[in-house]
């Protein structure tokens, strides 16, 4: 079941650093054993290990299937958004996969009055098949607000086991892969951000290592007063 977040605190708390929501699908896909000891749990963890790279930023979460939820808006509490993390379940909304949701809602959780970087990491292991908003609606939404989206195919190449409905209940099966990449390709290239692949857990990582890098900018501390950070030697 979803956490309450009625008691997270410090969701408010503007100062130096950048503003990302990491938006992951938790689809019944996400359980496929390409990655160990699947691909949600292998995603949790890699997503955990960023986060603790981020010390200045508000980081939020957004999950997503066939519909989206927030589970932790942006926030400097990293320990409250880890523990999240670690409690995020496939299962937890209407099974499909609905990209353009999971984008629109990640963009709607973004702090866009502040004068800091906006970002939004979106993972997807599939194609976009539900939702009452496209994904490039939604990247079309974000880069008028000047969001940068960082996308992520999750998925090794060929094929992978992983849940399938049947009539006598789920079973794990040889399922071919199919990411579309050049819907994530085309939402990154809109939006100012990039694509990347991630076959395994190794790769993941190094995509989180390399968008952190690609993060590390001058900040606009946004506490300071506006006649101190007008100033162009702010920028």
């Amino acid at each position: 079941r979803p956490l309450d977040t009625d008691k997270i605190g410090d969701i408010e708390n503007f100062g130096e650093g950048i503003d990302i929501v990491i938006s992951m699908d938790i689809s019944g896909s996400m359980l496929a054993t390409d990655f160990q000891p699947n691909r949600l749990v292998a995603a949790k963890e890699l997503a955990k290990e960023f986060v603790a790279l981020r010390k200045s930023d508000r980081i939020g979460l957004v999950v997503y299937e066939g519909e989206a939820y927030t589970p932790c808006p942006v926030t400097k509490n990293h320990d409250f958004l880890k523990k999240t993390l670690s409690e995020v379940e496939s299962g937890w909304l209407e099974p499909g996969t609905a990209i353009g949701v999971g984008l629109g809602t990640a963009v709607n959780r973004v702090n866009i009055d502040t004068l800091s970087s906006k970002v939004i990491i979106l993972l997807s292991d599939g194609e976009n098949n539900r939702g009452e908003i496209s994904p490039m609606e939604a990247a079309e939404l974000a880069r008028s607000l000047g969001i940068r989206v960082y996308t992520i195919g999750v998925g090794s190449e060929g094929y992978a086991s992983m849940p399938v409905a049947t009539p006598f209940g789920t079973i794990m099966q040889n399922t071919l892969v199919t990411i579309d990449e050049e819907l994530l390709m085309a939402i990154a290239e809109m939006t100012g951000g990039a694509y990347f692949r991630a076959t395994d857990e190794k790769s993941l990582r190094e995509i989180y290592y390399e968008i952190d890098q690609m993060e590390k900018n001058t900040y606009v501390d946004v506490s300071l007063p506006k006649e101190k950070y007008a100033h162009p030697e702010f920028f």
